[in-house]
């Protein structure tokens, strides 16, 4: 089990992932663009979200510190674009903490099932903290 950070940004996220693998000397352990996505028959991906990184990650000193562009139409707030992520094996405690967290906070997505994961969501916490859960080893 472990915490990380997920840094958002504003369509720079590509150029922020090099910066830092550079700064901390280390490799881009993996990049996904929208584009790259499995495509959705219900939603057509506009075209200015195919390039914009979906999912970055990278190994900092021991620590996985994950990436992503905001889709195109949501909301960037400089300050407001760091969100901490649970990945976990147990679905069971990654249930249980989702459902203590969302009290006094806002559900902003369900657990459920996503292409990259059995059991995948995100909330506001009662202090505006934001968080992702995720079920897996986060080598996704």
């Amino acid at each position: 089990m472990s915490v990380d950070v997920y840094f958002n940004f504003n369509g720079n996220c590509r150029e922020a992932v090099e910066f830092y693998a550079q700064v901390f000397e280390t490799e881009v352990r993996q990049m996904m663009t929208f584009g790259e996505s499995p495509p959705n028959p219900e939603y057509q991906l506009p075209e200015e979200a195919k390039n914009l990184v979906m999912h970055a990650r990278l190994s900092i000193h021991g620590s996985n510190v994950m990436f992503s562009d905001v889709f195109p139409g949501m909301p960037f707030i400089l300050g407001n674009n760091i969100t901490l992520a649970l990945v976990i094996e147990d679905e069971e405690q990654l249930r249980a903490a989702f459902a203590k967290l969302q009290e006094g906070g806002k559900v902003e997505m369900e657990l459920q099932e996503t292409f990259w994961s059995k059991c995948y969501g995100s909330l506001v916490d009662k202090f505006g903290i934001h968080w992702q859960f995720n079920l897996g080893t986060g080598e996704q």
